[in-house]
């Protein structure tokens, strides 16, 4: 596959990790960690279904999965919540089953596959379902740093800093640059937001 951003001299005068927070240079370094799994080059595209066949992960859609109670699945199809996605805990063989909402495009499913392989890769414990008391309604429990940490180390993986700095410092628009990566023009915006990088041109 030939690189999306071929010029050598604009990959030489850019650092691997951006000049940004430390959590987000920390994020940066795992996506790498990540993407070393396929031995990628960083202008090359992550394919998560790829990535989660080498690490032992199987992926089914909501519309396959029987068994549900009845709380779980409002829960889940439940359009105002807007679930994406989510990975059973570890079973009796070790693996695990990361579950996908098939109403939603490619490149979401992308960002929801690699975030729910990263809480598998950094040991996040799985949300659960809370019943709640009395009347009110069931909730998913959530936790923001957890939920960040694994979103942003997947965007990273998706989307490495090195190579969308390049690409953006060749006037590559935002669209052009989401789908070489097979992701989401939210996604990319996403990443310039916390990585600091702005268009060469409006």
């Amino acid at each position: 596959m030939r690189a999306f951003c071929d010029n050598k001299e604009c990959s030489d005068q850019l650092s691997y990790l951006p000049a940004t927070t430390s959590k987000f240079r920390q994020y940066e370094q795992f996506g790498l960690r990540v993407r070393s799994f396929l031995n990628l080059g960083i202008h090359h595209r992550l394919d998560p279904v790829q990535l989660a066949d080498v690490i032992g992960v199987k992926i089914l859609t909501l519309d396959a999965v029987s068994g549900l109670s009845c709380e779980a699945k409002q829960i889940l199809s439940d359009a105002s919540l807007g679930w994406s996605g989510g990975a059973t805990p570890e079973l009796p063989d070790g693996s695990r089953i990361v579950i996908l909402n098939p109403s939603q495009s490619p490149g979401r499913q992308a960002a929801t596959l690699m975030e729910e392989i990263c809480h598998i890769l950094l040991g996040h414990r799985p949300s659960q379902i809370v019943q709640a008391a009395g009347a009110g309604q069931n909730h998913r429990n959530y936790n923001d740093s957890i939920e960040e940490e694994a979103y942003s180390t997947g965007a990273a993986a998706l989307v490495p800093y090195r190579s969308l700095a390049c690409d953006l410092s060749r006037g590559r628009s935002i669209g052009s640059i989401a789908k070489h990566f097979g992701v989401t023009q939210s996604l990319i915006r996403y990443r310039m937001r916390v990585l600091h990088l702005t268009l060469l041109s409006a």
